[in-house]
């Protein structure tokens, strides 16, 4: 059973799947967020603010890992990390640069909903908006998460707003992503994602907004635009 996965999305990522750690490549969006993406995900699954393994005694599932640019800064705080993409490429490429960065990091190929293990955290980050069925796919992340841990999802929102900033400038006048990247239909509310998480059992605890800054070249998390990009938490009790 394979219900979350569209052939067609993983066919237009898998023939860039060389690129995922060229910095200048068809993923350097990617790149650009990691810091930002790192820095909510750490605020969400501990107070440490000071220790160099933060995430030491953590076990972490990342779905749509593609070629593991959240794996491994989250294996280097401390965290057993285990990665898992539908694209047979990307994790050839994540195995390999984790080799050579002499990283432990279990990656697997596959649907989530194949996957049985559970975890204290599971993530799934820029990918709820390629995915053949949300509900399927957040049922199936949500029973990745151990009783008491932690789902962080993050995706674009369905706006107008988003349609201007995440097709037309992304990939037409900046052409940060390749074009065909996205489709605006299957950009999802917070609302229709909060829904679903709590169909599947789970708690929302928190909804933060994803913004770039075209002046300082950077992004930022916002506590109140949540206009295009977005980052979602929630918990499932104990």
């Amino acid at each position: 059973m394979t219900a979350t996965i569209d052939p067609a999305e993983i066919a237009h990522f898998a023939k860039d799947s060389s690129h995922w750690w060229d910095e200048t490549g068809p993923f350097k969006p990617l790149h650009r967020l990691n810091p930002v993406r790192l820095s909510y995900i750490r605020g969400r699954l501990t107070d440490d603010a000071t220790s160099l393994k933060p995430l030491k005694g953590l076990s972490i599932l990342d779905i749509g890992c593609g070629g593991g640019l959240v794996c491994e800064p989250l294996a280097r705080m401390g965290a057993a990390v285990t990665g898992m993409d539908a694209d047979a490429n990307a994790i050839a490429a994540a195995k390999a640069h984790a080799k050579d960065g002499g990283l432990s990091i279990n990656y697997l190929e596959g649907a989530v909903e194949n996957h049985k293990a559970q975890y204290d955290a599971v993530l799934a980050l820029e990918i709820v908006e390629h995915v053949a069925d949300i509900d399927a796919f957040v049922t199936a992340c949500a029973a990745r998460v151990k009783p008491g841990g932690t789902l962080v999802m993050s995706t674009l929102n369905r706006t107008a707003k988003s349609f201007l900033l995440g097709i037309v400038a992304a990939e037409y006048i900046l052409r940060w992503v390749p074009q065909g990247t996205h489709k605006w239909n299957k950009f999802v509310r917070p609302s229709t994602l909060s829904r679903a998480l709590r169909a599947a059992g789970l708690r929302v605890t928190d909804v933060t907004g994803l913004v770039y800054n075209p002046v300082k070249d950077e992004f930022a998390l916002s506590p109140t635009d949540i206009d295009v990009n977005y980052l979602i938490t929630a918990e499932k009790a104990r």
